[in-house]
Order: C-alpha cells, then structure tokens, then sequence
C-alpha cells in the first residue's frame, strides 16, 4: 500500500449478521487533500469511518490509515493517537464545563495548539463556563469540532461536521478545515449531505452506495468527465445505444461518463438538428452515481 496515501482500503467488508453495511470498499485519499465521503442514508459511511477508526471490527479486506493496518488492535491505537475523530454522537457530560473539558482533552495530546483551541472557542461562540452536555445540538457540534481541531491531528475523519451549524458558522468551519489543511498539511476526510459545502471546500470525492465504492477521484478530474449531452432531432429520437438515455418528445438527454465526444459524433451521424454539452453539478454527479435516490 502507498505511503502517499492517508487512507487506502481494498475491498473493505463489514457485516452485522446477516447484513452487509459495507461491501467491498476500495479508497485512496492522499495525504494533505480534503476528501469529501458522500452517500444516501444507510449507504456505509458512518460504519466506514468507525471501522477506520478502529471503533468497528473488519469483516474482511484490508485498510491502512496513516499508513498502519485498522485490523491490528496496536496500530489502530496509534491511528487513534494521530486522527481527530467527530462522530454522529457529540454528547458531552454535564459536569464539565468548555474550558474544563479542553484542559483535560489537551492532557492527553502532546501536540495540541492552545492557539487554535481559543481561535475556535472564540469563533465558535462557546462560552467558556457553560456546561458541556447542556449546549445546544448546534454548539455541541462546534464543540466537537474545535476538539478535532485544536489537537494536532495529521487526520481529521469527520462524520456530517456541519450538521446543525446555522449557515455563518458553517462557513466558518468549512473554511477553519481549509486553513487547516494550508497551514498544517493536515487530511481531511468527511461525510456531508450538504452538497454545497462539500463542492466548496473539497479537492476530492469518494461516493458510496449500498456498501460499494461507485466513485473516488479528484473533484476536477470527476467534473471534467460528466456532461450532459442534449440532443434535438426534427422527428423521433433514433437509439443512440446509450444506456444512459433518457427521451423526451424529440429531445434526447445522455449522461456522459467521459464518452461525451463519441456521443456527439454518433448523434451528429444521425442528423441531430442541435446538439449542447453541459457540465453537472457535484449533486447531480451524486443523484446519477447513488441511484438518484434522496440522501
């Protein structure tokens, strides 16, 4: 496996049961980049990340984080010691005020960064008297966040970062992982189901569906690839043999997945009237990869 590379699994497995939550993951996220991980409900993220994080026994294949085996219960800790984890559950102990907790949590990381730690406490609106299990879901979600980043990590795994984040203080994180990665060469990989955000900040995009890896490139190179190509002919569409045609009276709409020259060409042979090539979107990207289903 790559010492470039942040995460690398091959035909990642994970079942509970009778039921596969993970079926043949296959990831490669290169040091220093920001990779968003994106999915419809249900599709694996969540049990990735744990299973990244050593939280979550392997069913099968093989993964490596910062270049040590997940499976391997000593090097899953220090995997532990060097990633800042943000999970779905980012509840905190009443008895335990912010300033409290961030005084204990930095006993335990010999490269925490006191400065960020008050930059983001400060951004982030968080008193430092309140008690930590009574903030809102919001501020708990700051909270969790400010802890992964203050720490020193050379990885942050982030499970929906921005969830419940009004819209200011979801720019401000996004742009606190940005400055993140420039500053400190630190990789980010994150799940999100706010597209935008992701689009915004990330230089690569893995997608998942039912467990299976259905994409994992660079944002550019992934957006280069898909067009959409509509096609207007005078009479009845012909079939261009594309499975991704959908027709629509004399209008022929095709998805193409870096084919868009030979589509062109074909339509053109067959005398389409007007032909127009457009980009995607990430979403639409991500509605065509996960079945289009809603995530």
């Amino acid at each position: 496996m790559s010492s470039e590379l942040a995460i690398e699994t091959q035909q990642l497995r994970k079942s509970f049961g009778a039921k596969d939550a993970v079926q043949g993951l296959t990831l490669a996220v290169p040091r220093g980049s920001i990779c968003g991980f994106l999915g419809r409900n249900g599709a694996g993220k969540t049990t990735t990340l744990k299973m990244l994080m050593g939280m979550t026994k392997v069913t099968g294949g093989e993964g490596r984080v910062l270049g040590l085996r997940i499976a391997d219960a000593g090097e899953s800790t220090e995997i532990r010691r060097r990633t800042g984890f943000v999970g779905e559950d980012k509840r905190f102990p009443w008895s335990i005020t912010v300033a409290e907790l961030l005084r204990f949590t930095r006993a335990f990381y010999p490269r925490w960064r006191p400065d960020l730690a008050e930059r983001y406490r400060r951004a982030f609106q968080l008193p430092p008297g309140a008690s930590a299990g009574r903030l809102s879901k919001g501020m708990r979600s700051r909270l969790a966040l400010l802890l992964a980043l203050a720490r020193g990590a050379e990885l942050l795994l982030l499970d929906e970062p921005t969830e419940g984040l009004d819209p200011s203080t979801t720019e401000e994180t996004l742009q606190a992982l940005v400055s993140l990665v420039a500053e400190q060469g630190t990789t980010v990989f994150f799940s999100s189901h706010q597209l935008a955000g992701v689009e915004q900040i990330a230089d690569r995009i893995c997608i998942v569906d039912e467990g299976r890896t259905v994409v994992c490139d660079a944002l550019d190179e992934l957006k280069a690839g898909y067009r959409r190509v509509r096609l207007v002919f005078d009479g009845e569409p012909p079939a261009l043999g594309f499975e991704t045609a959908r027709r629509d009276g004399r209008t022929l709409s095709v998805l193409a997945r870096g084919n868009a020259d030979e589509i062109v060409a074909r339509a053109r042979a067959m005398n389409a009237r007007s032909v127009d090539v457009q980009p995607l979107t990430l979403k639409e990207i991500f509605l065509e990869s996960s079945k289009g289903a809603e995530s």
